[in-house]
């Protein structure tokens, strides 16, 4: 016998952390939310997703989940107590008896057939005894014969079967016989055999298979007239078939057992499916073809329903491009093209960006027995997040406020100033300051200034210049100055090349060759091809290097600082003192937040108001500290003692210094294809 379920255990905690899992929580929150449910009654993460879903389907047909919105009972206990409500009974009892899952079905199943079931249930019953006592009621059987709980599930059918056919059951009701003997028994009452010399305890089911079959051949080989034996041969004509409800009424089948004389007609099936309340879908095809081709020992599809269809899910028609590369399309070499790239798009002040096409609602369907099956509407979506738009008065229309760069980033629109402009800028033009992008159609030379809070894209080249930049710096063709470059982004910097040039990045640093350049980064120094080469300089990369040459066969000294080196430092000095900051400000806010309850305001509205703001912003600034705490972690991360530091996809000569986490190591010979890593307290070479 089934009992209710357990409280969880540490293994299906576990289960719940995975993320997909997680996910279809979620999505449950999602759905009771887009459909104006009570999502409170169910947002614990104790319950499982299919659980979600019952409270969730409850809520929604406005029945009392109080019922059973428990997580110690399973999806299926849920369903059962749900759906019950439906047909206005009442599985209460029956839970708190202990019956659960598909016992409840079952025990659901007969009251909405108004079956007496009370009559004949006992606790210690489970879900095929159940069905067969049920199955026994609704053919009009007296089941009293068989509804005792020592008899198993398999003793109760072989009752079942031999009251269906009229037989003297009585022969094998002793619960001591086992389901192949009364098995046997029954087989032998249907052949018209005299089973009583092997209805006996003493014989097994084999040896009671051994008698029957030897009996039924001796009657056979003596033919004896049935109009001498006034025999009515329509009462012995055997009709045995079931018919079986899947997939949630969906679906019915037929299934006819093979033995000798079972003569199921058409007329059987139909009347049967009357009977069942089965309306929907009939396969008359399938049911002819069963009986004519006499296709038994097989189960039948003879109806199915229409299935409820989805409506579909909101979507966003985009009218600017979403898909501009903004990886660099590679060289033959190996090297990649920043001359080529399309960077961004811009659109103009009022022009239609996208259209938000709204759910549909879906296409209702019917089980076998005629019953609406409802459609759930498609997901709608969120509005668009970001900045530099507006949306039309018909809410779905979003339109551009400006004429402007435009970004799509991840699942964000970004519209900014974007100054282009269209000659060279030199000392002469004079220092450009922009609150937006700029993108120069031509060079910056010398004396050349470009400050913008956005992102600079120059098309060709930059000599002695100063570039600083809030987002990210290309310089398609390259960098080539003495010394007297400055380049300065927030994110990353990217050029065919850099000679002699000063950067200081916070993102990556990509190009196809660097030489005797001064490079700060708090990511990764990336040169792409098999010409690219790091020679002269030093370059300060928190996140590591990847090139294919390190210096040359000159033995021009190039040094490599990578890892936990002072430019990581002074980023963990940043964050120590950020946090600090964080910190003092949350302990002014619990401060006043202890005051104020101390002394609420009179008017109950301001007090709740009040209430509200202060913890507004204690919660704030508790996200704000923990995205700052995974930043720190992230930065430690990435610079943890097993990083591959530097990678040198072809050859690293002698003159090169690479320093790890302040560990430094000088090549001595050059080397190819290597990875420098830090373990024990050493730089140490793996070959790629």
């Amino acid at each position: 016998m089934q009992t209710k379920q357990t409280p969880l255990k540490n293994s299906e905690f576990a289960m719940m952390e995975n993320s997909e899992y997680m996910k279809e929580q979620h999505q449950e929150i999602l759905l009771g939310k887009e459909e104006g449910l009570d999502v409170s009654l169910y947002s614990n993460p104790e319950y499982n997703w299919l659980q979600m879903e019952q409270i969730r389907m409850g809520i929604k047909d406005k029945v009392d989940v109080s019922q059973y919105a428990d997580p110690l009972y399973s999806y299926e206990t849920m369903k059962q107590i749900r759906l019950s409500f439906y047909s206005s009974n009442n599985l209460t009892q029956y839970l708190e008896r202990g019956f659960v899952d598909d016992e409840l079905e079952q025990i659901r199943l007969a009251l909405e057939e108004e079956l007496p079931i009370d009559k004949w249930l006992t606790d210690d019953m489970y879900v095929q005894q159940i069905y067969e006592i049920r199955i026994g009621l609704y053919e009009g059987l007296d089941v009293s014969l068989y509804a005792n709980s020592q008899y198993n599930w398999m003793q109760m059918k072989e009752i079942r079967l031999g009251l269906e056919k009229k037989l003297d059951v009585e022969l094998y009701l002793n619960c001591l016989f086992s389901h192949w003997q009364m098995k046997e028994i029954r087989l032998g009452l249907e052949a018209g055999l005299d089973v009583s010399s092997y209805a006996k305890l003493i014989f097994s089911g084999t040896d009671m298979k051994q008698k029957r079959e030897k009996l039924l051949k001796e009657k056979t080989t003596r033919p004896v007239s049935a109009d001498k034996l006034d025999i009515d041969l329509k009462a012995l004509t055997k009709k045995e078939f079931s018919i079986f409800i899947e997939n949630d009424g969906n679906k019915a089948y037929a299934f006819i057992p093979w033995f000798p004389g079972n003569m199921v007609t058409e007329a059987d099936i139909y009347n049967e499916l009357e009977k069942r309340g089965i309306v929907v879908g009939i396969k008359q095809e399938a049911i002819t073809q069963m009986i004519k081709k006499r296709r038994m020992n097989e189960k039948i599809l003879i109806a199915e329903g229409t299935p409820a269809e989805a409506g579909e899910n909101g979507w966003f028609e985009f009218f600017v491009r979403l898909d501009l590369p903004r990886i660099p399309a590679p060289l033959p070499d190996g090297g990649v093209d920043y001359v080529n790239i399309e960077a961004f798009e811009m659109v103009e002040e009022g022009e239609k960006i996208a259209v938000y096409h709204p759910a549909q609602k879906g296409k209702d369907g019917q089980n076998v027995f005629g019953e609406v099956l409802h459609a759930n509407k498609g997901l709608e979506k969120k509005p668009l997040k970001g900045e530099g738009f507006i949306i039309a008065p018909d809410g779905v229309t979003y339109l551009s406020r400006l004429n402007g760069k435009f970004e799509y980033l991840n699942g964000r629109i970004i519209i900014s100033n974007m100054l282009v402009v269209n000659e060279d800028v030199t000392a002469v033009t004079g220092k450009l300051e922009v609150d937006g992008s700029v993108h120069v159609i031509g060079s910056v030379y010398s004396g050349g200034s470009i400050e913008a809070t956005g992102d600079i894209i120059v098309e060709h080249n930059v000599e002695t210049a100063r570039l600083v930049s809030g987002g990210n710096i290309m310089i398609k063709k390259g960098s080539c100055s003495k010394y007297d470059c400055f380049i300065e982004a927030k994110g990353e910097v990217s050029g065919n090349f850099f000679e002699a040039a000063n950067i200081n990045a916070g993102g990556n640093v990509k190009a196809n060759y660097i030489m005797n350049s001064n490079i700060n980064t708090m990511g990764k120094v990336i040169v792409s091809g098999s010409k690219g080469m790091i020679l002269g300089g030093r370059v300060c990369a928190v996140r590591g290097v990847d090139t294919y040459n390190l210096g040359n066969s000159s033995h021009i000294r190039t040094f490599l600082d990578v890892g936990r080196n002072a430019l990581y430092d002074k980023k963990q000095a940043l964050f120590e003192g950020q946090r600090e900051k964080i910190l003092d400000e949350l302990s002014m806010l619990e401060e006043r937040w202890n005051k104020i309850l101390q002394a609420l305001p009179p008017n109950k509205e301001q007090a709740v108001e009040l209430i509200k703001k202060l913890n507004a912003a204690i919660v704030a600034k508790d996200h704000e500290l923990a995205e700052l705490d995974a930043d720190i972690s992230r930065l430690v991360n990435i610079t943890e003692p097993g990083m591959n530091a530097v990678s040198v996809r072809g050859t690293a000569y002698e003159g090169s210094i690479i320093e790890v986490n302040t560990i430094k190591y000088m090549l001595p010979k050059y080397v190819s294809r290597v990875i420098f890593k830090l373990k024990k307290n050493n730089v140490i070479m793996v070959k790629l």
